[in-house]
């Protein structure tokens, strides 16, 4: 009599197809075993052509964008650097300049305040006609006269005068001259400035009323009038 065997009974070999290494393993620990040469088998394109190399020409072309991009900013900062290296040369002379102007000054108000008291002739004058080509071939101007409009950012006011009338304030005096290097004011001229105060000038010369017409000098007798007093006796 055959013995037929359970259903339900496991087989106590290995399924056909697995290896003994993997005969009973549960599934979690055949998904770990198996994991690292699904990993390393190659990847197949999309496209499902296997090894297929780019075009060479589309290769030729990227690179040479690549090259071109990087040309195009090298040449953009050294640009960028010779500007800066030109500004920064520019503001070193300037700044060099400035240096021994300031140094000069006290010189150049002696040589106005020696022309001011007509002091400034012969050699002394030959020597500082030269100072003040030179300087002013450095761009060096000398700035503040009696008479201008005052501004406050080229002007440093000492006292204030006031003055009949309207208008702007102005320069009454200049006690210290103003230099300026470029359109750049170095030191600002000190000056005495007149401030009008609003109010008519009084002074309207000789011969003229405050309203402007002709007035009477005193002592003066009136036009068409004899002379008040005796006549002359006749002979």
């Amino acid at each position: 009599m055959t013995k037929t065997p359970d259903r339900g009974a496991e087989p106590d070999e290995p399924a056909e197809g697995v290896g003994e290494e993997f005969a009973g393993l549960t599934p979690e620990e055949f998904l770990a075993r198996t994991a690292g040469s699904a990993a390393a088998e190659p990847a197949v394109p999309a496209d499902g052509h296997e090894g297929q190399q780019d075009d060479p020409l589309a290769v030729a072309q990227k690179e040479l964008a690549e090259r071109t991009e990087d040309l195009q900013r090298l040449q953009a900062e050294y640009v960028n650097y010779r500007k800066r290296v030109e500004r920064d040369r520019d503001v070193a002379r300037i700044q060099g300049v400035e240096s021994i102007v300031r140094d000069l000054m006290p010189v150049l108000d002696a040589i106005g305040q020696a022309e001011a008291h007509g002091e400034l002739t012969g050699g002394f004058k030959l020597v500082a006609d030269e100072l003040t080509r030179v300087t002013a071939g450095h761009g060096l101007a000398a700035f503040g006269e009696p008479g201008e409009e005052f501004d406050p950012r080229r002007h440093e006011a000492l006292m204030q005068v006031p003055v009949p009338g309207d208008g702007e304030m102005s320069i009454h005096e200049v006690m210290q001259k103003g230099f300026e290097l470029g359109g750049t004011v170095v030191r600002p001229a000190r000056v005495v400035v007149a401030v009008p105060t609003g109010e008519p000038d009084g002074d309207d010369g000789p011969g003229r009323s405050s309203d402007g017409q002709p007035s009477e000098a005193p002592g003066d007798a009136p036009a068409g009038d004899e002379p008040v007093g005796d006549e002359p006796e006749g002979d």
